[in-house]
C-alpha cells in the first residue's frame, strides 16, 4: 500500500493535520501495522514539495499548534487518477506458498505436512480476523472480510493440492526435467 496515495486520498474530503492523518490511516487504511509518524510527516513534505498538497493553516484547538495540510488542484486530480485505475489483479502466478510446495515436492518430501501447517495457520488467522470482524468499526469489518476471502480462496487452493497427490509430483518433476534438458 502506498502511503502517498493513501495519506492525499485522506486528504480529500478534508484538511487535516499529521497526527489526526496517521490516526486515520491506522485506523482505516491498515489497522494491522500502524503506520510511522516519521513516515507520515515524511511523506507530507514530500506531497508539499511535489506541489500535491498545501499548508492551509495551524490548529491550536486541541493540544500543540499542528500545521494543517489540504490538497492542492493537483493533489486532488492525483486522487481521481488513483481512485479511477483498477488495481492490478492478484495474486499473481508467484506466490510464496506455492514455491514451498514446489521446493517441498523438488526435495523429496510429503506436501502433506506442509499443507496440514500452512491449513492451521491459515485457520488460526481466520479466526482471528472473524474477531475483528466482530469487535471493530465498520472499515476494519469489511477489511478483515477482505482478508478472509483471500484466505478461503488459499484454503481451496491447498485442497486442490492435496487432492492431486502423486499427480502434483509427477507434474512437478515433469516440468523440472523438461527445464533441465539442453535445448
Amino acid at each position: 500500500m502506498s502511503v502517498r496515495l493513501a495519506l492525499l486520498g485522506l486528504l480529500h474530503g478534508q484538511p487535516s493535520h499529521g497526527y489526526r492523518l496517521k490516526h486515520r490511516y491506522d485506523t482505516l487504511v491498515d489497522p494491522d501495522a500502524a503506520v510511522a509518524p516519521a513516515q507520515i510527516y515524511a511523506t507530507l513534505a514530500r506531497l508539499e514539495r511535489d506541489g500535491l498538497v498545501r499548508q492551509a493553516g495551524v490548529d491550536q484547538d486541541s493540544g500543540p499548534a499542528r500545521r494543517m495540510y489540504e490538497l492542492t488542484s493537483v493533489g486532488r486530480d492525483e486522487v481521481v487518477r488513483w481512485l479511477t485505475t483498477p488495481v492490478e489483479p492478484a495474486p499473481h502466478l508467484q506466490t510464496l506458498l506455492y514455491t514451498k510446495v514446489v521446493v517441498t515436492v523438488l526435495t523429496g518430501r510429503s506436501v502433506e505436512p506442509l499443507i496440514d501447517a500452512q491449513r492451521e495457520a491459515h485457520l488460526a488467522r481466520m479466526r482471528e480476523l472473524t474477531g475483528l470482524r466482530r469487535s471493530r468499526d465498520r472499515a476494519t469489518c469489511v477489511l478483515a472480510e477482505y482478508a478472509l476471502q483471500h484466505l478461503e480462496a488459499d484454503l481451496r487452493w491447498l485442497e486442490v493440492v492435496a487432492s492431486q497427490g502423486e499427480e502434483l509430483v509427477e507434474g512437478i518433476t515433469e516440468s523440472e526435467e523438461h527445464c533441465s534438458s539442453p535445448a
